[in-house]
């Protein structure tokens, strides 16, 4: 059968305003209310790895590439302001030095029928930075937080996967 004629090859691209963001206990615990409100925005779900060149002597045409390093993009959460503080309060507890104060958190993309088809998980997410909306009597747009999330670990969960 041609590669083309595969089933997973004739899916339709997921839309990307569909999804679901939840936090839970790094060490495998139960869900985290962290941030309740929906997200409005989530960007930097990324990987980079440099690749180690090996210039092999008397090889004169191109360097050998092995794998090297990898390293996580931050991960932006934008979602409006609203009264709920707890995405402050967790950027201020691990700022303010509170040992170990890592979440995991999971980002479920869903189809147009609400079903979950696709779930990134970050591992140990600790936030970085915390912006509150800016403030403006001029304009009537509504206010925008940030809560940016370092990880240490970028996976797609498979469901039923042990």
């Amino acid at each position: 059968m041609p590669a083309r004629d595969l089933p997973e090859n004739l899916l339709q691209p997921l839309h990307a305003f569909r999804f679901h963001v939840s936090f839970s206990n790094a060490n495998g615990g139960d869900a985290v209310d962290i941030c309740s409100g929906a997200f409005a925005e989530c960007t930097g779900l990324e990987a980079t790895m440099e690749p180690k060149v090996i210039k092999a002597g008397g090889a004169n045409y191109g360097a050998a590439q092995r794998p090297g390093r990898v390293s996580f993009a931050t991960v932006v959460l934008k979602r409006g302001m609203t009264t709920t503080r707890d995405a402050f309060k967790w950027f201020q507890l691990v700022a303010g030095g509170a040992y170990a104060y890592r979440l995991s958190a999971e980002i479920q993309m869903q189809d147009s029928a609400g079903e979950t088809v696709l779930t990134w998980g970050l591992d140990h997410c600790m936030p970085v930075k915390f912006k509150a909306s800016d403030l403006s009597a001029r304009n009537n747009e509504i206010g925008v937080e940030e809560l940016h999330l370092a990880h240490e670990g970028l996976r797609l969960v498979v469901e039923g996967a042990g």
